[in-house]
Formats: structure tokens, C-alpha cells, sequence
């Protein structure tokens, strides 16, 4: 009975369990003998990296500006307020009159009345109009109405309704300016893919080439193994985590250089908006960013030394040897 079940055993081969074990060794064989051939040729490794990062930190600098910009100009995109500047005929009594009738109304949300005081002085504590304004005899600005749309109000219909009134000099709604900037982050937006989707073609065709040197430089021993009964798996296994460490080593540096320029160029931009009495703080990349560079980086890296090695184990296999 007992050499009934070791025959039946033998004859059904290693378990899943001893299936998997092995599995598991070769892929971490793989995963560091790989990364120890890197280490043999530091010089090498770090031009392809280098190469590698700067193909990748062109996009993500690119989406570093637009994605702020975005950020600067959210307000002025969002803002769905109407101004009303008023006639200078009328006077203050009137034009609270009109601002209590537009409350009323259901498609304004909200009416904030701004008398020619308030606007004196706002121009009063810019230094540039300080010296112009101390000429002026008496003050020249209207009232003006800051009113908000209410919800589901299209502005475009309220400010066209608004600028008919008698009392209404002037309207001021820049939808035509938002829409345009509107329009050109949106430019940058595609810009930046366009740009990843180029540069990722360098990426690619880097590692291609470095892999395939390797694979060059290693091609006695794999025609060996191939002879020995090696499966294509078994021999483009390290090549591929070759090209995925490759991958990962550029998409950190890559990061590391932008979070770098962002930490030169915070200063200068603040310095810069700070004299146009805003407060701006240039922001680095988001968690979303950094998680899309290092994975899109691995697969490049992986992807390129796939079509490497499979190049080269198309041409030399030991069929195709024979054959010829």
C-alpha cells in the first residue's frame, strides 16, 4: 500500500504549495539578481536613470504650472458675481432703493451696495492711485451694486437683464475673460499629456536600448539555458525587473527634482505675487501625481525591456539556429 501511494505521488509531480514556493524564489532570484547587475555597472545606470528622469520631469514640471495656475485662477473662474455701476445721478437713497427691490428678486441671491466712499478709499490704500487721487476735487466714482446670481442662474442672462435698468451706467461681468482662461488651462492640460505621452516614447525606447545591451553582453548564457530547456518566461524574467528598477530609480529622481525646483521657485513666485497685494504659495505635486509617475514609470521601464527581450529571443532561438 505504501508503495502504491509513492509511485501515485510521484506520478502526480510537486504539490501547489511546492509549485508556488518555487515560483516565489524564481521571481525574487529575478527581482534582485537584477538589481545587482545594475549595481555592477554604477556609471551605466546612472546615465539611464538620468536620461529617464528627465524625460519625466519635463511633463510633471509642466503639470506643476498648470495645475497652480488652476489654483490662482479658481476664484476668478468660480465667480459668478455681477457689478453694477450706477449713474452718477443716483444718488445713495436711490440706489439703496434699487438694491432692496433686486433682493426681492428670485433669481438674485444676494446684493452687496458699495457707495463712492468705500471705492475712494479702496483706491486710497493702493499706492499707485495715492498721488493721482490727492488732485482730485471731489470724488468721481458711482455706486455700485455687487449682485450674485442665485443658483441655477445663468449670469450671461442675469447681467443682460441687469444692464437694461435706468439707473445702470455700466455692467461688468467677465465671462468672456474667464471663458478664455478657461480655454487655456485647458491647453495646458492637454499639453501636459501630450508631452507624457512624447517623452514616454523616449522613456521607453531608453530602456529598450539598455536592455537590450544587456542582453547582448549576456547572450552566450542565455543561448545556454535556452539549450538546456529555459522557457521564454525563464529568460526574459530578470530583464523585466530590470527594466521595471530602472523605472522606479527614474520616477524618484524624476520627483525629487520637481519637488527641488518647487522649493527654488516658491520664494521668487511669492516675492512676485506679494507685489500685486496677493498672497500665492506655489504648491508641489498631490499624492494623485506622484502615485501615476512612479506607476507609469515602472510599466515604461517594463514595457521596454519586454519588447527587448522579446526582440532578441525571436531571433535566437535554438530552433532558428538549427534551421539556418
Amino acid at each position: 500500500m505504501t508503495r502504491a501511494k509513492s509511485a501515485r505521488s510521484r506520478s502526480t509531480g510537486p504539490s501547489l504549495g511546492e509549485r508556488l514556493r518555487a515560483w516565489r524564489d524564481l521571481h525574487l532570484y529575478s527581482l534582485f539578481s537584477s538589481i545587482g547587475r545594475m549595481a555592477q555597472r554604477p556609471w551605466a545606470t546612472m546615465l539611464t536613470v538620468g536620461v529617464m528622469a528627465v524625460a519625466l520631469v519635463l511633463p510633471l514640471c509642466l503639470a506643476l504650472l498648470v495645475g497652480n495656475l488652476e489654483r490662482v485662477s479658481g476664484d476668478f473662474r468660480e465667480s459668478r458675481e455681477v457689478s453694477l455701476f450706477l449713474t452718477t445721478a443716483t444718488d445713495m437713497p436711490a440706489a439703496q432703493e434699487l438694491a432692496a427691490s433686486l433682493r426681492r428678486q428670485p433669481d438674485i441671491a444676494s446684493v452687496v451696495l458699495r457707495s463712492p466712499e468705500e471705492g475712494l478709499a479702496e483706491f486710497r490704500d493702493m499706492a499707485d492711485f495715492t498721488e493721482a487721487l490727492a488732485v482730485l476735487d471731489e470724488n468721481p466714482l458711482p455706486a455700485v451694486l455687487v449682485v450674485a446670481p442665485a443658483e441655477g442662474v445663468e449670469p450671461d442672462t442675469l447681467t443682460a437683464r441687469l444692464g437694461a435698468l435706468p439707473q445702470v451706467d455700466f455692467v461688468q461681468h467677465d465671462a468672456q475673460w474667464r471663458s478664455r482662461l478657461s480655454a487655456w488651462l485647458e491647453f495646458g492640460r492637454r499639453l501636459v499629456w501630450v508631452a507624457a505621452a512624447l517623452l514616454g516614447v523616449g522613456v521607453l525606447l531608453t530602456v529598450g536600448n539598455t536592455v537590450r545591451l544587456d542582453i547582448q553582453a549576456r547572450s552566450e548564457e542565455i543561448r545556454t539555458v535556452q539549450l538546456l530547456g529555459a522557457s521564454d518566461g525563464f529568460v526574459r524574467r530578470p530583464f523585466l525587473y530590470l527594466g521595471a528598477w530602472y523605472g522606479l530609480f527614474a520616477a524618484i529622481l524624476a520627483l525629487v527634482l520637481a519637488a527641488f525646483a518647487t522649493g527654488v521657485l516658491r520664494q521668487s513666485v511669492a516675492s512676485l505675487v506679494d507685489n500685486y497685494g496677493s498672497s500665492f504659495q506655489l504648491q508641489g505635486l498631490d499624492v494623485r501625481w506622484v502615485l501615476m509617475t512612479v506607476i507609469a514609470s515602472i510599466m515604461l521601464g517594463w514595457l521596454g525591456a519586454w519588447l527587448a527581450t522579446g526582440h532578441h529571443l525571436r531571433h535566437s532561438l535554438p530552433e532558428a539556429e538549427a534551421q539556418g
